[in-house]
């Protein structure tokens, strides 16, 4: 607690907040809550927290703050940054036994909101669980439907035990749902779930069901045994048996470090990620970076892969040797594969964390798509059915967490006042 009290303490609470205008997707007013912790004045914390965010305990915990509020922090110019993310979960920690707290928070508004609306969420991950949470908090009757019998999405299924435990997703879940919103489990879209039936029930719709299907190279040999998707690897769980084994995971997020460092964890004999492109302009918090070198996992920086190799199962990787070049009408170093710097290494398996596309009947809902496949909404998170919004990776929104819920939070604010 004394520790808490000196990281609070060593926050400015200066006038221009750039940590909360200009770090935070989320604009959680950060001087305001910490200035609370300082005072301990924990539930007052929380309180402020909850004007605009219902998931405190999983950003404090997953979110790249030095990517966001903590890289905007004034004491980070010339020193270390606030603290901002184990205080945001301190806050939370403070309140977890208590179910009620968020309702708490917002009952009065509740109360003075009373609207007619009803609202089908499609997905129960951070858009779903947000856009439901504010929904609620401005009277509207919220049924979350939910393809697994869990609620959470990728908080679940996408992110290890050891970066953000269940338990603190749970808790989130059981404060959200004690706003009154009902779900329905067990119900996917396409399979027994249908948007013209729903249309006929609820006054609008949000979709919110992510885009968890990895992304493809298209080099030789993805066809063969032994390589694997990423996101989906996460999700079901579904892992080869790595000991004494070598693995390949290729990508440079943070899903390539959740893969990599649960496949060491599961006994891999060694561990290498290749990214084509240099360590600074890697997408994944530099945290997790560290702590997977900690962990043993070697990085292979400005390698690209070329092909994979083996008769009926992954044997070897050919990989290739990139160089940074700035290209016109490029904002960033662009990799160019080296000519003849080809090599091949050994390996068993090979994970692709490239990135996430939508699945595959998302084409066939009936609302108009880009060319990525994500589905087109306006600055409102409309969709071109104006009772159907959408938020989250399945809109093509910025692939964080507080991204992600900041989405459902608007769309929320825009179907209550249509």
């Amino acid at each position: 607690m004394e520790e808490i009290k000196e990281k609070s303490e060593y926050c400015l609470n200066c006038k221009v907040k750039p940590c909360s205008i200009k770090g935070c997707p989320l604009g959680n007013e950060i001087p305001q809550f910490i200035e609370q912790i300082k005072q301990e004045n924990y539930k007052k914390a929380y309180e402020i927290l909850a004007k605009t965010t219902v998931l405190q305990g999983i950003c404090g915990r997953i979110c790249p703050h030095q990517k966001q509020c903590q890289g905007s922090c004034v004491r980070g110019i010339k020193g270390e940054p606030v603290s901002i993310g184990e205080l945001e979960a301190f806050a939370f920690d403070t309140i977890i036994e208590d179910d009620s707290s968020l309702l708490n928070c917002y009952k009065e508004e509740i109360n003075n909101n009373k609207t007619n609306k009803k609202v089908a969420v499609i997905g129960g991950g951070p858009a779903g669980l947000t856009a439901s949470s504010f929904l609620a908090k401005g009277g509207a009757k919220v049924t979350i439907y939910e393809k697994y019998d869990y609620l959470g999405g990728l908080l679940v299924h996408g992110i290890p035990e050891f970066r953000l435990p269940k338990e603190i997703v749970k808790k989130t879940v059981d404060k959200i749902l004690n706003l009154g919103i009902e779900v329905k489990y067990n119900m996917q879209l396409g399979k027994n779930l249908f948007l013209n039936d729903l249309l006929k029930e609820y006054d609008a719709i949000f979709l919110s069901i992510g885009a968890n299907k990895s992304a493809k190279m298209g080099v030789s040999g993805e066809e063969l045994e032994g390589v694997i998707g990423g996101n989906e690897l996460l999700e079901y769980n579904l892992h080869p048996n790595y000991e004494g084994k070598t693995v390949a995971v290729i990508g440079g997020g943070n899903v390539a470090m959740d893969c990599a460092r649960t496949i060491k964890r599961l006994g891999a004999k060694e561990v290498k990620v290749i990214y084509r492109r240099a360590k600074e302009q890697m997408p994944a918090e530099e945290k997790e970076v560290e702590d997977a070198k900690k962990e043993g996992i070697e990085f292979l920086f400005q390698n690209n892969i070329v092909k994979i190799i083996g008769k009926d199962k992954v044997e070897k990787a050919e990989l290739i040797k990139t160089q940074l070049v700035q290209k016109e009408n490029e904002n960033r170093l662009v990799p160019v594969n080296i000519e003849g710097s080809n090599y091949e290494i050994k390996v068993d398996h090979i994970v692709m964390a490239l990135g996430s596309k939508v699945e595959n009947y998302v084409q066939e809902l009936g609302l108009k798509t880009t060319k990525w496949g994500t589905i087109e909404v306006n600055e409102n998170y409309q969709t071109s059915n104006p009772k159907i919004y959408a938020g989250g990776d399945l809109a093509g929104v910025k692939s964080t967490v507080a991204w992600a819920a900041y989405s459902g939070r608007e769309a929320a604010k825009n179907i209550l006042e249509n």
